[in-house]
Order: C-alpha cells, then sequence, then structure tokens
C-alpha cells in the first residue's frame, strides 16, 4: 500500500541539498530502473535538480516518483495533484489509469479538483461527517455526469458541488457547532489530524 498527500513537500529532508537520483536510489529507484525512468519522463523531472533550489510543484512532482516507483497494490492520493502544471497532472492521471488497469490495481484519489476526470474513475464515493453516504459505479450516477458539451468533461464538479452543499445544510456553520473542530460524531465529536483512535490488534 502507498500514501501520498500534500504533507511530503514540508518535509525538512527535502529541502536540504540533496539530488533527485540520491532520493531515488534511497526508495528503491535502482531495484526498478525503467519505472523510475519512466515516471521522470512523465512528469518531466530533471535529474540535475537539487531539491532546495526547486519550486514546491517540482518537489511534489519528485514526491510521485518516489511513492510510485515501487510497484503497489493499493494507492491513497490525497490532493497529490495540487501543485502540478495541467501537462504534468494530465500525463500522470494517464499513466495511473493504464497502471491500474494493467496491474489490477486500486486508487483511492481524494480531490477537490475535477477538471480532466471525465473517463478517470470507475467509481464514486461520497463521504459526509465521516461515514459512506453513497457511493457506487459511475455509471450509477447516470445523467449527473453526462458531457454538458461545453468542454468536453463531465459534470463531476456540479456532483459534488451539489453533495456538499446538501452536506453543508445537514451539517450547519462551524461557528455554530458546540465544539471546535465537530466533524465526527462517533468521534467524540472531534476531527481532524491527531484526534483518531487507533487500535491494534
Amino acid at each position: 500500500m502507498t500514501y501520498l498527500g500534500l504533507e511530503w513537500v514540508l518535509n525538512p529532508i527535502v529541502r536540504t541539498d540533496i539530488s533527485v537520483p540520491v532520493l531515488l536510489s534511497s526508495v528503491g529507484g535502482d531495484a526498478y530502473p525503467e519505472r523510475r525512468d519512466e515516471l521522470i519522463r512523465i512528469l518531466d523531472i530533471d535529474t540535475r535538480w537539487r531539491m532546495h533550489a526547486v519550486s514546491d510543484g517540482e518537489r511534489r512532482r519528485v514526491q510521485l516518483a518516489m511513492g510510485l516507483v515501487t510497484p503497489w497494490r493499493v494507492l491513497l492520493l490525497d490532493e497529490i495533484t495540487v501543485d502540478l502544471d495541467l501537462l504534468s497532472r494530465s500525463r500522470l492521471l494517464d499513466w495511473l489509469k493504464e497502471e491500474s488497469e494493467e496491474r489490477g490495481c486500486t486508487i483511492m484519489y481524494a480531490t477537490h479538483i475535477f477538471d480532466h476526470l471525465a473517463g478517470w474513475a470507475s467509481n464514486l464515493v461520497h463521504l459526509h461527517m465521516g461515514k459512506v453516504k453513497e457511493w457506487g459505479k459511475v455509471e450509477d450516477f447516470g445523467n449527473a455526469l453526462r458531457d454538458d458539451g461545453a468542454h468536453g468533461n463531465s459534470r463531476l464538479d456540479g456532483l459534488v458541488l451539489r453533495w456538499l452543499r446538501e452536506d453543508l445544510k445537514v451539517r450547519g456553520p462551524r461557528d455554530e457547532l458546540s465544539v471546535v473542530g465537530n466533524t465526527y460524531e462517533y468521534m467524540e465529536r472531534k476531527g481532524g489530524y491527531g484526534s483518531e483512535t487507533r487500535k491494534y490488534g
């Protein structure tokens, strides 16, 4: 299982004077040279980059290459394309779709950027207050996701916007909540990083 989220670019190690080849080698890049080189090409990474001298978007590309270089069965992505330019994002999503189809892998992609995801997802999950509200195959959502003709893209953003508006009516404004951060009722009305109860067994 691989998880890629927004926190990585804040890691002090990747802001030091370290090279891309060293970072990729540290996570098994040498064991998968073809895969490593393909990711370098897809993400348009310059192997001469020094991590202390690049932008957050360039750091994000290196993070993605590091996280994806070792084959995975389940991939969890949390807003991972937010720092990518349009071309890099498109190429990465195409590559991920091919990976999923060719190797039978599962990708869970949490995002609020729905541009050009028209044919990408196979299933949708609507979470509300920490619980699944609705889910299913993309085709189960019928007319809500039909091409609008203007952009050559789906109305996925319209569907999600409707969900969010309905969720807000149920939840209410944050400033009216009895406890700051009230999100998940089954977590003693706490939400956010660090408040989860962990059970090991």
